[in-house]
């Protein structure tokens, strides 16, 4: 996108990676952050904005984010049009959630207006393998290729608990029980190292004269998170749960990249910790299933404190419009039980710490040198509910400014349409 080179000064700059920096300024330079620090020069012909005391940070990344595949508008008398599961098969590993993001879903531009840069939009989590994630750039686009992360790993969608066995038992279909479940992963990942071993042995032999053998597109995703192709994100609310399938993992030999939603993860952190595992957490989502109701507001400030890895993520599109005030009540909750977190650490949640789950750290999650130019400037501290993004930068163009509408994307569902005249 159209982008000049930008000096933006007088700004509380929380880098991403743990600093805060008084009276601070950022030089943008094609599309990169050159440099961070308490003054800076600009180079002749460089645009200069002045903060006048407004916060910076890092373009925040939505993590867990199911926008283009469950687009709006939507209604219950619309839930056909929901694109975000493949209900036909408990394994649907084969589907990626690529290939059904609507782009014109007006909801990129409203998260695009809190601050969020990058997000990685995965299936939903009726199946046991939901299929295979994507991470978009959230610029506005009119195809889906346009807006794709270069090079980013895809990830595997999987699911535990309720929503699989409730999709698929109340259907009076495999797996119908938690034990279901637990022998519908093993079956597959039996399946797919199996496949693996096939193709494997095919490549060893060097010889083009041999047949390939058949593909299985199931199994092709399958066979690449076991060589490490591909990321695992599991959809995981128990803190047994999680325990189970950090064991099924071993025992096929992949990894866990990161337990969504994780409710419970305040009690197993010495686990996560042990096993490199991420959560992606909400502030306080609690009760609205039975998986859910041991759920507690100081769940992610104890993962934090236990040296655990937190991410917020949003899950549906209204936290994703204010990811940070989510970690205010986070930060709120933890203070009154002891733990003082500075904002500058919780600002990790939401920038530096989705980045390395996504592999993407040497590109964005930080305000430093060399990366992305993915900045957020804010009309005051970004953890109070009276802040707002006032102008957002994507590689160093501006993708959206408060205060001029020509730099405020509009979907064509936003526009709607005349009303009807009523039957006579």
């Amino acid at each position: 996108m159209p982008r000049v080179d930008t000096v933006i000064q007088n700004a509380t700059i929380f880098d991403g990676i743990g600093h805060k920096l008084l009276h601070g300024s950022i030089l943008l330079r094609d599309g990169k952050i050159i440099a961070v620090g308490p003054a800076i020069r600009a180079p002749a012909g460089t645009k200069i904005i002045d903060a006048h005391g407004g916060y910076l940070t890092p373009g925040l990344i939505d993590v867990h984010s199911h926008l283009g595949d469950f687009a709006a508008p939507y209604t219950l008398q619309d839930a056909k049009v929901s694109d975000v599961n493949e209900e036909s098969d408990p394994n649907s590993a084969e589907v990626w959630a690529l290939h059904s993001i609507r782009v014109q879903d007006p909801q990129f531009s409203r998260v695009r207006a809190a601050g969020v840069t990058t997000l990685q939009v995965l299936p939903g989590s009726s199946d046991l393998f939901g299929g295979r994630g994507v991470v978009l750039k959230n610029v506005p686009a009119v195809t889906v290729q346009q807006m794709e992360f270069p090079d980013a790993m895809p990830s595997l969608k999987m699911a535990c608990g309720e929503n699989p066995k409730y999709t698929f038992g109340q259907k009076g279909k495999f797996p119908s029980s938690e034990m279901g479940n637990v022998a519908g992963y093993r079956e597959a990942w039996i399946a797919a190292a199996e496949y693996k071993r096939t193709w494997d042995d095919y490549y060893a032999k060097h010889d083009p004269t041999l047949a390939p053998p058949p593909r299985n597109l199931k199994l092709e995703t399958l066979a690449a998170v076991l060589r490490g192709q591909i990321l695992v994100d599991m959809h995981c609310y128990r803190a047994d749960e999680m325990a189970i399938m950090i064991d099924v993992a071993k025992e096929f030999g992949y990894k866990i990249n990161a337990f969504h939603h994780a409710v419970e993860a305040y009690k197993i952190v010495p686990l996560l910790k042990q096993n490199g595992v991420c959560v992606a957490v909400w502030a306080d989502w609690w009760g609205f299933k039975v998986e859910a109701f041991d759920a507690i507001r100081t769940n992610a400030a104890f993962v934090d404190a236990g040296g655990g890895c937190v991410m917020l993520h949003s899950d549906a599109p209204i936290s994703a419009e204010h990811l940070p005030q989510d970690a205010a009540l986070i930060l709120g909750a933890a203070r009154r039980v002891g733990i003082d977190i500075p904002e500058e650490h919780a600002i990790e949640w939401l920038t530096i710490n989705p980045a390395k789950s996504l592999r993407l750290d040497s590109r964005i999650g930080a305000l430093e040198p060399g990366k992305n130019a993915d900045v957020v400037l804010w009309s005051g501290d970004p953890f109070s509910v009276y802040s707002r993004a006032t102008m957002v930068f994507l590689d160093g163009a501006v993708i959206y400014d408060r205060n001029d509408p020509a730099m405020q994307p509009i979907s064509d569902f936003d526009v709607g349409q005349p009303a009807m005249e009523p039957p006579q």
